[in-house]
This record gives structure tokens, C-alpha cells and sequence, in this order.
């Protein structure tokens, strides 16, 4: 009976050290979870380039710059997260210029928020986005309207310029930094284009008529001194040819009369002029090609052309004389 007693204790003691080995894994579970949930509720982290706002109770209390932060369980909130990165923001603004032609000018604003202005960039403006374009529409409406097609073309950089300088005075009591402003392109209507393209066309091809002009006239000139000056060699050829031909008559009537003795001058010319005759009919008739054509051309002629130029000849020793 003892026996059964004893071993009816042990099986008891047994039970007794099992639940508390349950009641001690329950409770390391317990405080695990409690510990995860602590952790979960106080630690946070916050990416590159950020910034976290804590609020406590509804109160800006702190920014949490990036890495692992820390915050009081339930009384401190992540309210939100603030970009510190360049943001870019394209606009596309409609205006009339000041000879009445309606442009439409793309523009892209190139932002960031201040690290040292996070509350302001965070709580002051509900719609940064609007904010910024509102003040493009009032810097473009203040100065493209005052200024021609061509002047807004050439003062594209000047236009950017101006809205830069607006945006970094009105945004940086915001919290914003105006990175840069870029108007990346002026476009007029389609009709306005093809008429600017066809004055353009038109000027050009009147500098273009006008260099034409000038270099045929030029041609023009040139070949007309070309023609002077070849008629004036021609002419003095002509008068050397002359001359040479009169010298040569001269000499060879001289020779004939000093080796013939009693002939006159106008024998010797005819003897020389039916010899230039011959020789003349003879190249003529060796050429296959000639269009050459002789009115007159008996012996007798010749004879009635000497003397006409004979007495040419002695008419001018005359007046010589």
C-alpha cells in the first residue's frame, strides 16, 4: 500500500515541474512579443534623401534625419516624410505677345526643400505644386506681353532668368530652394511658324536675286573689256599687218627694180599681186573645207585691183609730201 503512496507523489511532482516549465515558456514568449511590439512602436528608420516629421500629440515636436531613429511609443507619431531631393515640375504656359501673337512656352522649374526649412515646407504650403506654377503665370503674364515674336525668341534666356529670381523670393519663405528654371522652347501658332519661314524664304531669295544681279553684272563688264581690248589687239594687229605688208611691197619692188633695171614701180606691183593671187587660189583650193567664194576673180581683175591700190599707195606719198 506504502508503495503505491509513494509512487502516487512522484507521478504529482512530475506534473508540478512540467506546468511551471510551461508557465516559465509562456512567459518568455509573453515579454518576447512585448519587447517586438516596443520595438516596433519606438524604432523606425528613414531612407536617404529624407526626412521624417515627429509630432506629439499633434505637436511638431522634431526631424528625424535618415538611419535608424527612435521615437516615444504612442505619444510620438510619423507624421509624414519630406523629400530632400530635386524635384522637377513642367509647365506649359499660354500668353499673347506684343504683336499680338499667341506663344505657348514649356517650362520646367527644377526644386528642393531646405533641410533647414522642413517645417516650413511641410506645414506652410498644402499644395507646393500650384504655389509654384501660380507664380510662373505671373511672372511670364508681366513680361512676355511686352515684347515682340522675335524679342521673346531672343530672350528665352532672359525669361528664365526672371522667373528664377521671382520663384527664389516668393518660395524660399516656404522652405523651397529654386534649383533652376528652363524654358525649354517658345512654339507659336502653326500659321505663324509658316509665315515666319516664308519671310525668311522671301528675304533670302531677294539676297540671293541681288548677288545674281551683281555677278552678271560683273560678267557683263568683264566681258565687254575683254571685247574692247581683244578689238583694240585686233586692230593693232591688223594696222602691224599692214604695215609689214606695205614694207614688204616697198622692199621687194626696191630688190626687182635694182635687179631688173627700167621697170616701173606699177609693173612690179602687178607682177607681185598676180603672185599673191596665185598663192591665195592655191591654199584655197588645198583646203577640203572652205566656204570661200571669189566674185571677179578672172586675171583681168586683178589687174584693175592693182592699179587701185597703186594709186592708193602713190596718193598717200602724196600727202606725205
Amino acid at each position: 500500500m506504502v508503495k503505491y503512496v509513494r509512487y502516487a507523489f512522484t507521478i504529482l511532482n512530475c506534473a508540478g515541474k512540467r506546468r511551471s516549465l510551461v508557465e516559465s515558456l509562456e512567459s518568455i514568449v509573453i515579454v518576447a512579443v512585448l519587447l517586438v511590439i516596443l520595438a516596433y512602436l519606438t524604432l523606425f528608420t528613414v531612407n536617404t534623401s529624407q526626412v521624417a516629421i515627429i509630432t506629439r500629440f499633434g505637436k511638431f515636436q522634431r526631424a528625424a534625419t535618415d538611419g535608424l531613429n527612435w521615437k516615444w511609443p504612442i505619444i510620438d507619431v510619423v507624421a509624414g516624410r519630406v523629400s530632400l531631393r530635386v524635384n522637377q515640375i513642367s509647365l506649359t504656359m499660354e500668353t499673347k505677345t506684343k504683336d499680338n501673337v499667341f506663344v505657348t512656352i514649356p517650362i520646367s522649374v527644377q526644386h528642393q526643400v531646405r533641410p533647414e526649412r522642413v517645417f516650413d515646407a511641410y506645414y506652410k504650403l498644402s499644395n507646393p505644386i500650384a504655389q509654384i506654377q501660380a507664380y510662373v503665370e505671373q511672372v511670364i503674364l508681366g513680361h512676355v506681353p511686352g515684347m515682340t515674336l522675335d524679342e521673346v525668341f531672343a530672350s528665352q534666356s532672359g525669361i528664365a532668368a526672371a522667373v528664377k529670381k521671382e520663384l527664389d523670393a516668393d518660395m524660399a519663405g516656404f522652405g523651397y530652394e529654386i534649383v533652376n528654371v528652363l524654358v525649354t522652347d517658345i512654339v507659336p501658332d502653326d500659321k505663324v511658324k509658316s509665315a515666319m519661314n516664308d519671310i525668311n524664304a522671301a528675304q533670302r531669295e531677294q539676297v540671293a536675286a541681288a548677288a545674281r544681279g551683281e555677278a552678271e553684272k560683273i560678267l557683263v563688264v568683264k566681258r565687254a573689256e575683254a571685247e574692247a581690248e581683244s578689238k583694240a589687239l585686233q586692230g593693232a594687229g591688223i594696222a602691224n599687218q599692214r604695215k609689214a605688208i606695205i614694207e614688204g611691197l616697198q622692199n621687194s619692188i626696191e630688190q626687182f627694180q635694182k635687179t631688173v633695171g627700167g621697170t616701173s614701180a606699177s609693173e612690179v606691183m602687178q607682177l607681185v599681186l598676180v603672185t599673191q593671187y596665185f598663192d591665195t587660189l592655191k591654199a584655197i583650193g588645198e583646203n577640203d573645207k572652205t566656204n570661200t567664194l571669189f566674185l571677179s576673180h578672172a586675171p583681168g581683175a586683178v589687174r584693175d585691183m592693182s592699179d587701185q591700190i597703186l594709186q592708193s599707195i602713190l596718193g598717200a606719198e602724196k600727202a606725205k609730201t
